[in-house]
């Protein structure tokens, strides 16, 4: 008996136009015939889970199982399996190939995170797929495009539980330079970035949010930062309930 094809949806926050979502085209493409695109019109870096709620929102199609979404990587997943795919949703949802890494604190401001948190509470299984930069402007997109598809096939015949999604993150080296796969934790870097002042053409004062960028690592081995770092593909599930139970337990026995 032939086995039902694969439907998988892609999505970013880098936009309908970067580099990284025709990446992950062609890795889509290795697992399945029946890729479809629902991707934010313009970049979304940074826009986190947030969801539009004081506009309209318009899908432009491009073409045949391809869209692009006038707002965030949220809005894009709610319209892609509540609209456009409403009558037979997806398999799989794949986020990315993120321009640049997203470890430790990242999650919490990544949108390409965030579509795939939004998949993940809409019911179908999602990964999160980033390639880490240098800064310049030579990115190994190689790197990610080698090595995930069988990542990927490999974590879905593993399976996980539904409140969690996959983040996988691909080290700043050449494909033939990683040093393996790590399954790890994600980890908190110290330090708090930087503010940057400048002053607009009437003297007024505007301000450069820089507090993403934070570069001093935690020291602690098992965790996303060191082993992408020390040329590791790392794999961290995470899961989307935020309790935390040792508290919860110890409130409760004061109220």
């Amino acid at each position: 008996m032939n086995k039902k094809p694969l439907r998988i949806v892609l999505s970013n926050d880098d936009g309908i136009h970067a580099p990284g979502l025709k990446v992950l085209e062609n890795i889509a493409s290795q697992l399945s015939d029946d890729v479809w695109v629902v991707a934010p019109e313009a970049e979304q870096s940074g826009a986190a889970h947030s969801i539009t709620l004081d506009r309209p929102l318009r899908i432009r199609k491009i073409s045949q199982r391809r869209y692009c979404v006038d707002g965030t990587p949220t809005d894009c997943m709610a319209l892609a399996l509540m609209k456009i795919m409403a009558d037979i949703k997806p398999d799989l949802m794949l986020s990315g190939v993120n321009h640049g890494s997203n470890l430790g604190e990242d999650v919490t401001y990544s949108g390409t995170v965030a579509a795939a948190m939004e998949a993940t509470l809409l019911g179908v299984p999602a990964i999160a797929l980033s390639q880490s930069t240098d800064g310049s402007d030579l990115i190994k997109w190689g790197t990610a495009e080698h090595y995930a598809p069988d990542l990927i096939r490999k974590l879905m015949a593993i399976g996980w539980p539904q409140d969690v999604l996959m983040n996988l993150n691909f080290p700043n080296v050449l494909k033939d330079e990683v040093t393996g796969v790590k399954v790890v934790k994600h980890g908190l870097r110290e330090g708090s970035g930087d503010i940057t002042e400048w002053h607009d053409p009437k003297g007024k004062p505007f301000y450069w949010l820089l507090s993403a960028l934070r570069f001093n690592h935690t020291e602690d081995d098992d965790t996303d930062l060191i082993a992408n770092r020390d040329g590791h593909i790392t794999i961290t599930p995470l899961h989307l309930d935020l309790t935390h139970y040792e508290t919860l337990e110890k409130l409760k026995r004061h109220f």
